[in-house]
């Protein structure tokens, strides 16, 4: 190992990022623990990346232009990934071979024992030829010390990652590349539901008491103060979500955002920093109200999952924001007890009525390739599952064989008939299908996308009229802007979220707490901030 890489190792986080596929996607949510395995250097001689000539003998679909085989010669890589389960045995390394001609060895490590592995693999300085789980900045100087591929340098062989990345979303590139516009993450394409989190309301309380769904912020408001008549003792508005419920709230006040409190303002064509916007105030200002109206439970900054719960399944609580899926799991847990029980989606609150946009591209795996003699082999691999044909196989398997459709267009999976509940844990631990770091660009007719009736409820209700507030861009900091965010932002966080419950919970606090407040935000940082953001948009607005 070189002094440049082991220093690096040196460097790593003790926390490396393994995520489970869905921000706030909750692909990987159900994926468990597993036994790890080691990671042995291949000794298979390199086969070429160049594709066969002649076409392949089996029709696979759509490969996006890619030819199968993808190798003129047996090639072994490795590829360490996370699962709970042995997967070379399975569906998905036998039929990767079949087609690509590359046969795989799956690495497959325990999502708590992952970090662990990759740190102690990258100290042995053997990397396998796929892998992911540092963080962008790590994955950076590997590959700025040419450990790892510059992945866009290869682009002319890779027309998946081509079409996707070069072609229609060329901002990748500027957003997640080094200084130099070189690239060493292969993205995560179209992996979120549209709509995976928002308002929720006790739909059977509702119409039980003549109270119609809200429409704006002045019904929501109307229809809490009717559940309070009609049960004096409940606060119809519960919260878990901690200090976090203004940042999922701020969206309907149009001062949210993935970086939240910054926020790029759409209008101003700049960054701007939420906690002291008018439009915050007025956030706080109609939240304080629901508060001393005992219309927001007074416990909504506090409120652990297993209270919150208790106020939700009861009559103590009817309003809330949450994902999506807890209508479902509400439903089940008290439908013995009270079978009109029904949670729904309901409306964005705030002046703009608009909810928050999740990404169509996901870089939080940092899925990456070793610079080592298996390189073009490893990328062709990981473009064939980009493309349709591999993304079908990666999260559906193969139809007539594992799987078929029925006549809505759902896939059936015959050899699972007996399994209640047709998840993605289950394609994982039979077939090897879902493994973490492997699904490039999801198949939306795979199980993880059979929406329930509320389900697809709440994704009509977005979409219909198109609630969705922009996407901020993505902007690129240098390693300097990096250290300098994270220092101010510490104390500025903090005293942002104190003074917002503070506001919220004091009846004394008004415009003079709002006016020192600000004032000391700026003491804090908030200029040096959002300067930092505004100049890193301008080098984003200027990369071509």
């Amino acid at each position: 190992m070189t002094r440049k890489l082991w220093g690096l190792v040196l460097a790593v986080s003790l926390t490396l990022t393994v995520l489970a596929g869905c921000s706030g996607n909750d692909a990987g949510n159900n994926k468990g623990a597993g036994p790890s395995q080691s990671a042995p250097a291949s000794t298979e001689a390199s086969g070429s990346p160049e594709a066969s000539s002649a076409p392949s003998a089996n029709d696979y679909g759509d490969t996006g232009g890619l030819t199968l085989p993808l190798v003129d010669k047996p090639t072994t890589i490795d590829w360490m990934l996370v699962s709970e389960f042995p997967a070379n045995d399975k569906l998905i390394a036998k039929e990767i071979e079949k087609r690509t001609g590359i046969k795989v060895n799956l690495i497959t490590v325990s999502p708590t024992t992952y970090p662990d592995k990759l740190r102690v693999t990258i100290a042995s300085g053997k990397l396998p030829d796929i892998f992911h789980g540092l963080n962008p900045a790590e994955l950076k100087k590997l590959g700025q010390q040419k450990a790892v591929v510059a992945i866009n340098d290869y682009a002319d062989m890779l027309p998946n990652f081509k079409r996707l990345y070069i072609d229609e979303n060329p901002w990748i590139v500027k957003s997640y590349g080094d200084e130099s516009g070189k690239l060493y993450s292969w993205p995560i394409y179209k992996m979120n539901r549209a709509v995976n989190h928002g308002m929720m309301f006790r739909k059977d309380v509702f119409e039980k008491n003549g109270i119609p769904e809200w429409t704006d912020t002045e019904s929501f408001y109307q229809a809490l103060k009717k559940l309070k008549e009609v049960y004096p003792d409940s606060y119809p508005f519960a919260s878990k979500n901690k200090e976090y419920i203004f940042k999922s709230l701020a969206y309907g006040w149009g001062v949210g955002g993935t970086n939240y409190p910054a926020y790029y303002d759409e209008n101003a064509k700049e960054w701007k920093y939420a906690a002291i916007q008018p439009e915050h105030k007025e956030m706080l200002d109609f939240l304080k109200k629901l508060y001393n109206e005992n219309l927001l439970d007074p416990e909504f900054l506090t409120d652990t999952p297993d209270s919150w719960t208790s106020k939700m399944t009861s009559d103590k609580s009817f309003v809330t924001y949450d994902w999506i899926g807890r209508m479902e799991l509400f439903r089940n847990q008290v439908g013995a007890q009270n079978p009109d029980y029904d949670l729904r989606y309901g409306l964005p609150i705030g002046p703009t009525g608009r909810t928050l946009t999740l990404p169509e591209t996901d870089m939080s795996l940092s899925i990456t390739v070793a610079n080592g003699p298996k390189k073009e082999v490893a990328l062709k691999l990981l473009d064939y599952l980009t493309s349709p044909s591999g993304a079908a196989l990666v999260t559906l398997g193969v139809e007539g064989e594992t799987f078929n459709f029925d006549a809505n267009g759902k896939p059936v999976y015959p050899e699972l008939a007996d399994v209640p509940n047709v998840d993605i844990k289950v394609l994982d631990e039979r077939y090897g299908l879902w493994l973490e770091g492997m699904y490039l660009a999801p198949d939306h007719r795979s199980v993880y996308y059979n929406l329930t009736e509320r389900e697809q409820e709440a994704q009509d209700k977005i979409i219909k009229d198109n609630r969705f507030e922009p996407l901020d861009p993505v902007l690129n900091f240098t390693d300097d802007e990096i250290a300098a965010i994270a220092e101010i932002q510490v104390s500025l966080e903090k005293s942002a979220q104190e003074f917002n419950a503070r506001y919220i919970l004091d009846k004394s606090h008004g415009e003079s707490q709002w006016e020192d407040w600000k004032n000391n935000a700026v003491k804090l940082g908030t200029t040096k901030l959002i300067d930092i953001f505004n100049e890193a948009q301008k080098r984003f607005d200027a990369a071509k």
